[in-house]
């Protein structure tokens, strides 16, 4: 499925629709980095961030709104982002499918699994391709995994323990942590995204959910401090942690298995070499770590206290997700993430919110 017009040596002209932060900092410096596409426009209506956009793309055209961009430049265009707030994913999909562009959604894609697989039925049946952004699948740590998991280095694995963690006492606002349940606002469907689909990712589909789910700050509205364990179909039990009021950090990955465990600190460095201006196309050493920072593979002892082996990490390439967009674009190549993917992540997110209100255990 495509419904693009792009030709062989001709870029696949994007519309981005929001500037934000997902918008500036992942989304049009991996467009413009890739390969087969070319950033045409930018949607937004801050002055402010159209003029960011103008500097940092000099050739872009900027659109005050999706209307404008749709009525002047939708029959240009090749591929539609939506990196706007979480609200607005599903209308937004919508438009563009209906008028026959394919499309590429911020996560998480939607409010509810079922308006996930809407929007997956509608690309179908208009023969589109739709993607989600899950990029912390090209994290440096959830790659090594894989390359352990798939060498057989961890035997078979027991538990997985994953967590994004941070250290925010004070809310920053805005729409990400507004009470608002149309806002589709905190932690467990902004952090929660990735960590469910990382899990499921790896270890496959979940029999079983519980969650805790917490508003632990002086004037937060919506939860910061969130626990999720989930059991798979394959044995796996995996606890994931999103918090914003974890004052000594734990371990990125804790994965135990029959043979040895892996442990890895650290955050992927990519988010903030794009934050900080850094572009994939000239850095040779993108995604890569200091060793310091490398996990450990081993048994029997703590890898803070020197047990087992060093595991030099893979570098992180976020980059790959676009390049798999523009390849299922242009020469048929597979979605790198599917909706219906992202629609099993969703019930198990449902399945969670549902689980720390009511304080049960939820079967899937």
């Amino acid at each position: 499925m495509t419904g693009t017009t792009g030709t062989a040596g001709t870029p696949l002209r994007v519309g981005l629709i929001g500037y934000g932060l997902a918008g500036s900092v992942f989304h049009a410096p991996l467009i413009a980095a890739t390969e087969g596409l070319v950033l045409d426009t930018v949607v937004t209506s801050n002055p402010e961030r159209q003029e960011q956009a103008r500097a940092a793309f000099p050739d872009v055209r900027v659109a005050a709104t999706s209307d404008e961009l749709f009525a002047q430049r939708g029959g240009e265009l090749d591929l539609i982002v939506i990196a706007s707030p979480n609200k607005t994913h599903v209308a937004l999909a919508t438009t563009a499918l209906e008028a026959g562009l394919p499309v590429v959604v911020d996560k998480p894609v939607a409010g509810t699994a079922a308006e996930a697989r809407g929007l997956a039925a509608l690309a179908e049946e208009r023969g589109l391709f739709l993607s989600v952004f899950q990029n912390r699948r090209w994290d440096n740590d959830f790659l090594t995994l894989r390359k352990l998991l798939t060498e057989g280095e961890l035997g078979d694995v027991w538990r997985f323990e994953s967590r994004f963690e941070r250290w925010r006492p004070q809310p920053k606002g805005g729409w990400r942590e507004s009470g608002d349940p149309a806002e589709i606002g905190g932690l467990l469907y902004d952090l929660g995204s990735h960590l469910v689909d990382q899990a499921l990712v790896l270890f496959g589909p979940v029999t079983s959910v519980y969650a805790e789910s917490d508003i632990r700050r002086s004037g937060a509205s919506v939860d910061d401090d969130t626990f999720i364990a989930l059991t798979h179909e394959s044995g796996v039990r995996t606890q994931l942690y999103a918090t914003a009021t974890t004052a000594q950090l734990g371990p990125r990955f804790r994965v135990l298995g029959s043979r040895a465990g892996y442990v890895k600190y650290g955050l992927d460095p990519q988010e903030a070499a794009l934050k900080d201006g850094e572009r994939p196309a000239e850095d040779k050493d993108w995604g890569l770590e200091p060793e310091s920072l490398w996990g450990r593979v081993g048994a029997g002892e703590s890898p803070l206290t020197g047990g087992g082996r060093p595991e030099p990490t893979l570098a992180g390439d976020y980059p790959a997700y676009y390049a798999a967009v523009a390849k299922a674009l242009l020469d048929g190549g597979p979605n790198p993430v599917t909706a219906l993917e992202a629609a099993a992540a969703l019930d198990v997110l449902e399945a969670a919110r549902r689980s720390a209100h009511d304080g049960v255990v939820v079967k899937l």
